[in-house]
C-alpha cells in the first residue's frame, strides 16, 4: 500500500528496501495499472498555483491589519473634515498596497523563473520495459533512469549505479557539483552533470523538495519599514488605551 506525502528528511533516513516497501514498489516498476491509480491518488507531477486575478490581488492589499488601522484614520479624518489629513492617509493606504502587490508580483515572476527548469521527459520503468514518458506523468513509487544532462523529474531516492554528479544550487544554493550513490536523494529540477543511475520517485508535484521551496516563494512576504512603523504605532496606540482603561478603572 502506496503511503502519500513522505516526508523530504524520512526519505533521507530511510534505507532502499524500506521506500521500496513503503510504496509498493519494486526494482522491476510499477505496471501500467497501478501508475493509473496512483495518478489519480497523487494528481499529476506539476507545480500548481492558485490563478487569483491582478485586481483581486491588489485589493486583498486593503484588507488586514494595517490595512484596517489607516482605513479607520482615513474614516475620522472625513468625519471631522481634515480633508489635508485625509489626502495623506490616503496616499499611505495606497502606498502600502502597492508595496504589497509588487512583492507578491515579484514572488511569481522567481516562481515561473523555477518551473522554467523542471523536466518535460523521463525515463521510466513500467512493465518491466523503459519507456519514455512525460514528467509530469511519474507517480511515487516509479522507477527511473538518470543520465548526463538530464533535469531530475521529481524526487528520486537512487537504487543502483555507481554514482551521480548533481547541480542542484537552484534549489541549496551550492555553487558546485554534489556527488550522489545508492542511498543519496536527487531533488527534482537539479540537473545531472556526470554518471548514470537508477532511481525511486519518493515525490511528485507540490511534494517535492522543489514544490515546497515554490510554496514558501508564493506565501513568503518582506514587512517594510513602513509596515513596521504603522504596527509600531498601533501597538503603542493598543497599551495607551488599556493603560487608560486601567486608570479609569483605578479613579472609579
Amino acid at each position: 500500500m502506496a503511503q502519500k506525502n513522505l516526508d523530504t528528511k524520512a526519505v533521507e533516513k530511510a534505507s532502499v528496501e524500506e521506500l521500496f516497501q513503503t510504496l509498493g514498489s519494486g526494482k522491476e516498476g510499477l505496471s501500467i495499472q497501478e501508475v493509473e491509480k496512483r495518478q489519480k491518488e497523487y494528481g499529476v507531477n506539476e507545480i500548481t498555483e492558485k490563478q487569483v486575478s491582478p485586481l483581486v490581488k491588489f485589493l486583498l492589499n486593503f484588507w488586514g491589519p494595517i490595512p484596517w488601522m489607516i482605513e479607520v484614520a482615513a474614516i475620522l479624518s472625513a468625519a471631522v473634515k481634515h480633508w489635508t489629513d485625509l489626502t495623506i492617509i490616503l496616499i499611505m493606504l495606497f502606498f502600502n498596497a502597492g508595496i504589497e502587490f509588487y512583492q507578491e508580483f515579484q514572488a511569481g515572476n522567481a516562481i515561473e523563473q523555477l518551473k522554467k527548469g523542471l523536466a518535460l521527459k523521463a525515463k521510466v520503468l513500467r512493465d518491466g520495459e523503459w519507456k519514455e514518458v512525460e514528467a509530469r506523468e511519474l507517480v511515487p513509487g516509479d522507477v527511473i533512469r538518470l543520465r548526463l544532462g538530464d533535469v531530475v523529474p521529481a524526487d528520486v531516492k537512487l537504487v543502483e549505479g555507481d554514482y551521480l554528479s548533481i547541480d542542484q544550487a537552484a534549489l541549496t544554493g551550492e555553487s558546485l557539483p554534489v556527488a550522489k550513490k545508492v542511498g543519496a536523494v536527487a531533488y527534482s529540477s537539479s540537473i545531472v552533470k556526470q554518471g548514470e543511475m537508477v532511481g525511486l520517485v519518493t515525490g511528485t508535484g507540490m511534494n517535492t523538495y522543489f514544490g515546497k521551496t515554490a510554496q514558501l516563494v508564493s506565501t513568503a512576504k518582506n514587512v517594510s519599514h513602513f509596515q513596521k512603523a504603522v504596527l509600531e504605532i498601533g501597538d503603542f496606540l493598543i497599551y495607551v488605551c488599556i493603560a487608560l482603561v486601567g486608570v479609569i478603572i483605578i479613579m472609579g
